[in-house]
């Protein structure tokens, strides 16, 4: 299946801004590399979200201008970024137990794949020539109150990143809460895959055809 340009579904930006909606105002967030660190450029006007980076900062602040910034104050994807005033630095081992011990509560990543009983695949293909980047995603997925997940429905192949069952190394089970890509919001239910919202302009059934799993409607309650 080749990827289909005359329906484009939400774009990277317009994604980043339908998951920015759901997160609550005062929660503490940890934002995965790429597509969810766009995230903090679309938080609807008065709220206040307090981000976390695994590397040891809390009240981390947006990204500073071009060719600006310290070379020491980055975050876990090693971007330079720049704090809010009452941030906190700490030990890597702390910013862990933060992780572990609950306190952060909701965290965005990207997926290579996601199943329906809402396991992660994350991190590595499993091929010989794979670069594996696991970086905290598996004490994450564990420890942080919410877990949403910010991809694109399809791999650039075309390939459907929503499936019955992993194939790549997994992250961790049964951790997703809600994916977010290009043509739905789907939640994780008991019963599988289940349609929240569908991208304006796209059809239910074209995002079953793009799903390799069950999908139920948008509930009608």
């Amino acid at each position: 299946m080749s990827p289909d340009p005359t329906h484009p579904g939400l774009s990277r930006d317009e994604m980043a801004r339908r998951v920015a909606i759901d997160i609550p105002d005062g929660s503490y967030v940890n934002l995965g590399i790429g597509m969810p660190e766009r995230i903090t450029q679309f938080v609807p006007a008065g709220r206040e979200l307090i981000y976390h980076t695994e590397n040891g900062l809390l009240g981390m602040g947006p990204a500073p201008a071009e060719g600006e910034g310290d070379p020491e104050l980055i975050n876990a994807g090693k971007r330079r970024v720049t704090v809010i005033p009452g941030a906190a630095y700490f030990h890597h081992a702390d910013s862990f137990t933060m992780i572990r011990g609950g306190h952060i509560d909701v965290c965005v990543l990207g997926a290579l794949q996601v199943a329906c009983n809402g396991d992660l695949a994350n991190w590595s293909t499993g091929a010989p020539d794979a670069i594996p980047a696991v970086g905290g995603a598996m004490d994450l997925v564990a420890g942080v109150k919410t877990i949403y997940v910010l991809t694109q429905h399809c791999t650039k192949h075309g390939d459907p990143k929503l499936v019955e069952r992993c194939t790549y190394p997994l992250t961790g089970k049964a951790v997703v809460d809600r994916v977010y890509t290009d043509l739905a919001v789907i939640d994780i239910t008991p019963q599988g895959f289940r349609v929240v919202e569908l991208s304006p302009g796209i059809e239910f059934d074209y995002v079953q055809e793009r799903t390799a799993a069950p999908l139920l409607p948008p509930s009608q309650d």
